[in-house]
């Protein structure tokens, strides 16, 4: 039987099948294409092609299919699971460990690493993506939720768009970040000059980013960020756009001579579990790598 998506487009000018990929991670762009391609998904209730230009207000439905065999293969690569239940499993990957399969790279991921921990994982949104309702950059280390079935999925899909779900990450920045609180809220968007970036643009999606200054070390900042939104590189993007890039963020910043990957950590995550309705809250200490890169920085 298909499950029925339905809400309202917030952004203006953004293409129909970037839209629907980026407000749910578990599909790719790929198969959103399909699903259009099928006349599965409409706006306004009429078909429309993935290259439509939204409207604020366009009300977009989605018949999602029931899900297809999965092609991906099951490989043993240690996963630190920090909590499991019928429901779910809370990971936190390690920096270096790509989300899921793409072009390129269909193998070697958090998703295949999963798949051999949970074998009856059922495939959600696609064969590319089980579970998968939120994702971290590739050097991006830190606390992940993963759903093991289709109701668990949708639940945690839904509290995703309310923005009831909590992180916050460390961060290391180039500079004296001031005031040592505030708000970042800038539209992001593809960089028209570089498509393979993304940037501050006029017309972009709504992002926020919270901040809170922990320590000063010389030229740097060690910050918490919140994120109230999640596009894509959000704070990366929105860092750099303040002139405080992330340190070895050698795409919005620059190379560093203390650490080989931006200095990202999701440390910390809170969300209701879909069984109880409970909240719960994860933490995750900074990894080996960043440790070291504070403590090099705090002798110069």
């Amino acid at each position: 039987m298909d499950r029925k998506l339905e809400f309202i487009a917030t952004g203006a000018g953004i293409r129909l099948d970037k839209y629907i990929a980026e407000e749910y991670p578990e599909f790719s762009r790929s198969y959103v294409q399909r699903l259009i391609s099928e006349g599965l998904i409409t706006v306004n209730d009429r078909p429309a092609k993935g290259s439509l230009k939204l409207n604020v207000g366009d009300r977009i439905t989605v018949l999602v299919p029931p899900p297809a065999p999965s092609s991906l293969l099951p490989e043993e690569i240690p996963l630190n699971i920090v909590y499991e239940d019928s429901d779910l499993l809370v990971v936190d990957k390690p920096a270096g460990l790509t989300v899921h399969p793409a072009p390129g790279h269909p193998s070697h991921t958090l998703v295949n690493a999963i798949l051999a921990h949970c074998p009856d994982l059922q495939v959600i949104g696609g064969s590319m993506r089980p579970g998968i309702v939120h994702r971290l950059d590739k050097d991006t280390s830190g606390l992940m939720v993963v759903a093991k079935n289709d109701a668990a999925q949708q639940n945690l899909s839904s509290q995703m768009k309310a923005r009831s779900v909590v992180k916050r990450y460390s961060v290391l920045v180039q500079g004296h970040l001031s005031p040592a609180t505030g708000t970042i809220e800038a539209p992001i968007g593809r960089n028209p000059r570089n498509r393979k970036k993304m940037a501050v643009v006029s017309g972009g999606r709504e992002a926020r980013t919270q901040y809170r200054v922990i320590k000063y070390l010389d030229n740097y900042t060690l910050v918490e960020v919140t994120l109230e939104t999640g596009r894509t590189h959000q704070i990366r993007v929105h860092l750099a756009a303040i002139g405080f890039p992330v340190v070895g963020d050698e795409v919005y910043g620059r190379r560093s001579p203390v650490l080989k990957r931006q200095f990202v950590h999701a440390c910390h995550l809170g969300f209701r579990l879909p069984s109880t309705g409970e909240y719960v809250e994860f933490n995750s200490e900074l990894p080996p790598d960043l440790k070291e890169a504070l403590e090099r920085l705090s002798l110069l």
